[in-house]
């Protein structure tokens, strides 16, 4: 019964040596005298001899950070960048061969990191870096490819797959930061001016065409206005040609009326002679007693010593300077002798 005790428990021990579970979260590497002899992705319950390892690695996404590093890129300007790698074991087997450890990983992933930035940045200007354009798909080319040179040799070296290596953090050191904030300021103030001077430009073409379009706008109205004004006055015309041939003594008559009220005011005194056209409305018939008297007088001088004298007239009201001082009355003026 002790034999049959111990052979119990010499195969109870041996199947619990035997069997072991592999998680969804880890790679199960059988390895049978120090050498892989089985990888093992899948989840599940297995079984190995109980003379064989298991070596489990973790196969969830990760991360490594190196620790910020200068750089000098091609025009000598120094950058400090901080760098992120995310990654993870894609072949276990490798991984197990040249790192064997998470802490091993992540000395020799910095270590190549550090090394494609360093030698990716020495090819490009610090202006590709920080730049006042904020080119933002210059700089994620420079990324892109430091990312492709730290995947390629990551995966064949160390059985590592890179999914992402990230520049989170640029800055510059002490002695060269000013310069480049300078340089900067520089960048934004030469931007500023040329768009200052392109909205100067559109302006005037703008104010330019705005001129443009008035004055042609004020010549056809003004040529309309001048169109509709001689049609106008060329329809006056027609009217009053047609009304002075009709009746010749009436438009003369309320011409005469007119030119009256225009020059007899206040402040007007006509000198004419006696005999003028313009006097027809005001002759013997028209004036006072005294004034036909008066032109009568003026009519017998004129015929005894020649032209008739001129005749003064100004209308009630404030004399003008040389004028009657009251009534209408005509004045005949002694001749030279």
């Amino acid at each position: 019964m002790a034999l049959v005790l111990g052979l119990t428990v010499l195969a109870i021990v041996v199947l619990v040596n035997s069997v072991f579970i592999v998680d969804v979260t880890e790679y199960g590497l059988v390895a049978r005298f120090g050498k892989v002899v089985r990888v093992l992705a899948q989840p599940g319950l297995y079984v190995k001899a109980p003379f064989d390892s298991v070596i489990r690695l973790d196969k969830r996404l990760t991360f490594s950070r190196p620790a910020p590093a200068e750089y000098l890129t091609v025009d000598k300007r120094n950058v400090v960048v901080e760098s992120v790698a995310t990654w993870r074991i894609a072949d276990p087997e490798r991984f197990i061969a040249s790192l064997a450890t998470r802490a091993n990983a992540d000395v020799r992933l910095a270590d190549v990191v550090l090394g494609e930035i360093g030698s990716v940045l020495g090819t490009h200007p610090a202006t590709d870096l920080i730049g006042a354009d904020g080119n933002a798909q210059r700089f994620e080319g420079i990324v892109s490819d430091i990312r492709g040179r730290v995947a390629g040799f990551a995966r064949s070296a160390y059985g590592i797959e890179i999914l992402d290596v990230a520049l989170v953090h640029l800055t510059l050191p002490d002695q060269n930061r000013e310069h480049v904030f300078e340089r900067m300021k520089a960048e934004r103030g030469k931007m500023a001016k040329e768009y200052r001077t392109a909205g100067e430009l559109q302006g005037r073409k703008i104010v330019a065409e705005a001129d443009r379009e008035k004055t042609r706008i004020a010549s056809e109205a003004y040529a309309q206005a001048q169109h509709v004004k001689g049609e106008g006055d060329a329809e006056a015309a027609r009217i009053y040609a047609a009304a002075f041939s009709r009746a010749p003594a009436f438009y003369e008559f309320v011409r005469t009326l007119q030119a009256y009220q225009k020059f007899l005011d206040e402040n007007t005194t006509l000198f004419l002679p006696g005999n003028a056209q313009m006097l027809r409305m005001l002759g013997p018939a028209a004036l006072p007693p005294g004034a036909k008297l008066a032109e009568r007088g003026a009519a017998a001088g004129s015929k005894a010593h020649g032209p008739a004298p001129a005749v003064s007239f100004a209308r009630q009201g404030q004399p003008a300077p040389g004028s009657a001082p009251s009534d209408i009355t005509p004045k005949p003026e002694q001749s030279p002798q």
